[in-house]
């Protein structure tokens, strides 16, 4: 669900130690936007191989945030968060390291080394040894719990999915490498930094290294592998990973042959912006969440779709009235002929903001006001976060598409008015499948700044 407004913070660190300077260590620093201020924390570690990893703690957020990438050549810095689009430049001086965080516009950015402030101890790292794993070889539970399908993006085929990795042996393990097989080859392999980005562990979600995974831990890989346009796509996926020096093949699947639906418009008009839209790194696509019994990812295709002014903002006025907000009050459409599945109706209206919520979010309330439409052959579709009392259906009713369903509003787990929506295998607000979809009257604006008009119905 959206959460946008949030200034994701992101900081960077660095040592000196004589020639060499040192990363691994406590840093902090306040970042100040505006008349905001927010006070950082940020832990960094080294590998065994040498991958830099760390997190930063936003104290006045609550908020702790991995970071996506860490190169440190000579005294200068940079860090990521490639979901914000956002980072850090720094040069390292003494204990002290200045540089600016960029999220559209560049804040400077201070930070120093905390207190009683020698490097951080590496933490210790007990693992298995080739020796220790033969003749078993990785004690390792490999399987993918939703098949691809094939979507063709930006010239390539592309396959979303996720591989589930479980540790199952009774000591630690470091994942060397993950590769995907098909058709008689290797179509993608990682390492490094590179692998790190990709992976989720479900025990300590901001683990700044994720490739370690201790005894019964289970990680989550988010997969996307794009095949060249006109390339054949494999039947089936098969997955190689590689602890220390041995090797282990397994997590078959079998490649979806589902066709993609061709869907109309959820609304009507211009200016639209698809934010944390279909991408290997956006928010929907990493919310793995264990809802009936199995983990599951709902929002793997959803969008958040704003309304943006002329000046690039989504309100005129007090941010703080659903008033303001461009989006609020726009027709909501049937994206196909469907059957209502389901309505839920009468959850009031959130004050827009970062935390203000008007309801305790439970999987009753984290969809606000919504409506699903049963679209035929395992397909529902999934609007949240409406107006109450603007219902236009009832459950049982049979749409048309281009019929007004509802109106767009800030209910639920919403931080400003928007229309969340997705495509799903089941009519479980969370408890579900994602499934890629096409639109057909959506043309992009491109000298909007990423925003889309909706053409017909």
């Amino acid at each position: 669900m959206l959460r946008t407004g949030i200034l994701l913070l992101i900081g960077a660190i660095a040592a000196s130690a004589q020639s060499q300077p040192k990363l691994e260590g406590d840093w902090s620093g306040t970042l100040f936007a505006g008349s905001a201020s927010l006070r950082l924390s940020l832990q960094i570690e080294k590998a065994p191989d040498g991958l830099y990893t760390g997190k930063l703690n936003s104290l006045d957020q609550g908020a702790v945030l991995p970071f996506d990438a860490i190169d440190l050549r000579g005294d200068q810095v940079r860090f990521e968060i490639k979901a914000a689009q956002a980072h850090y430049e720094g040069t390292l001086a003494g204990d002290k390291m200045t540089g600016a965080w960029t999220q559209g516009v560049p804040y400077p950015l201070e930070f120093s080394r905390g207190l009683n402030a020698a490097p951080a101890k590496p933490p210790e790292r007990p693992h298995l040894t080739t020796a220790q794993m033969t003749p078993f070889g990785i004690p390792v539970d490999l399987y993918v719990p939703t098949p691809p399908t094939p979507v063709l993006l930006d010239g390539k085929t592309h396959l979303m999915y996720e591989l589930h990795i479980i540790n199952g042996g009774g000591s630690a393990i470091d994942l060397k490498r993950v590769q995907i097989l098909g058709g008689g080859k290797v179509l993608a392999g990682y390492e490094g930094q590179e692998l790190n980005a990709l992976l989720y562990r479900v025990d300590v979600s901001a683990a700044a290294d994720k490739r370690y995974l201790p005894s019964g831990v289970h990680a989550a890989a988010f997969l996307d592998v794009a095949l060249d346009a006109g390339a054949p796509v494999p039947a089936e996926l098969r997955h190689r990973i590689a602890v220390e020096d041995l090797t282990t093949e397994g997590g078959a699947v079998v490649v979806s042959q589902a066709k993609l639906l061709t869907l109309g418009p959820p609304l009507h008009g211009d200016n639209w912006m698809a934010a944390n839209g279909p991408s290997n790194i956006s928010g929907h696509r990493r919310a793995m969440l264990p809802v009936e019994g199995r983990y599951h990812i709902v929002q793997r295709f959803a969008i958040d779709w704003l309304r943006l002014g002329a000046d690039g903002k989504s309100y005129t006025g007090d941010p703080k009235d659903n008033k303001s907000y461009h989006a609020y009050g726009s027709d909501v459409l049937a994206v196909a002929d469907g059957t209502v599945a389901d309505v839920k109706d009468g959850i009031p209206e959130n004050v827009p903001g970062l935390t203000s919520r008007a309801v305790p979010i439970t999987l009753e309330t984290v969809g606000g006001n919504h409506i699903v439409l049963d679209l035929g052959g395992g397909h529902f579709a999934f609007y949240a976060h409406l107006q109450p009392g603007k219902m236009r259906v009832h459950t049982g009713d049979k749409v048309k598409r281009g019929q007004v369903l509802a109106l767009v509003g800030n209910s639920g787990n919403s931080t400003e008015p928007h229309l969340h929506f997705h495509l799903s295998d089941g009519i479980s607000t969370l408890g579900s499948e994602g499934l890629p979809y096409l639109l057909d009257s959506l043309k992009a604006l491109p000298a909007m700044n990423a925003k889309v008009k909706f053409d017909g119905q």
